[in-house]
């Protein structure tokens, strides 16, 4: 249970009840992080265009380096919701899961490869230290093979998941088996 009212999508009317049929559509059920936006339809629809937009459209990072950041964040922060929500996907693109299960404790990722060791450690250093040390974590990631827009897209999704993750904790949204399956890719 959350630590704050939660309109559940059967009860939901409105722009509430608009957003989570289109969540519904788009994705096959509505998370509860979603879910305890209800309150505020309007910053529930406005943080979908967001993750949508980091997480699904085009752009110079795969869908496993995405993941691969979002897990990585997540563990740092210690939130497991995110963390069980974002490796489940990335299984799906990588089939490793002995390096998967070590990036879900938080260990060492090079089993995933060089590009997402890469990312991986400029997601930990950017969540635990954001001021320090930016000119050499950017220099690994230029070494790496990354352009300036992937960069920039992986400090987007490192600082939405920062955002996520204290929702997520700070609002006491909770994972299970039943919340973590069943979305659309």
């Amino acid at each position: 249970m959350a630590h704050i009212f939660v309109i559940p999508p059967k009860d939901a009317e409105g722009a509430l009840a608009e957003a989570y049929q289109q969540l519904s559509a788009q994705r096959g059920k509505v998370a509860r992080i979603l879910q305890v936006h209800s309150l505020r339809p309007s910053a529930l629809t406005k943080h979908v265009d967001l993750y949508l937009d980091l997480l699904f459209a085009p752009g110079p990072l795969s869908r496993a380096e995405r993941e691969a950041i979002a897990v990585a964040v997540s563990r740092e922060n210690g939130c497991d919701y995110c963390v069980a929500h974002h490796a489940e996907p990335l299984s799906r693109y990588v089939r490793d899961s002995a390096a998967l299960d070590a990036l879900a404790r938080g260990e060492t990722a090079e089993a995933l490869g060089p590009r997402i060791g890469a990312l991986v450690s400029f997601a930990r250093s950017l969540t635990r230290s954001p001021s320090v040390g930016r000119d050499v974590a950017i220099r690994s990631l230029r070494i790496a093979g990354f352009d300036d827009e992937a960069i920039l897209l992986a400090t987007l999704i490192v600082s939405y998941f920062n955002f996520v993750n204290r929702i997520a904790l700070g609002l006491g949204v909770e994972t299970d088996a039943e919340e973590v399956g069943g979305y659309r890719d």
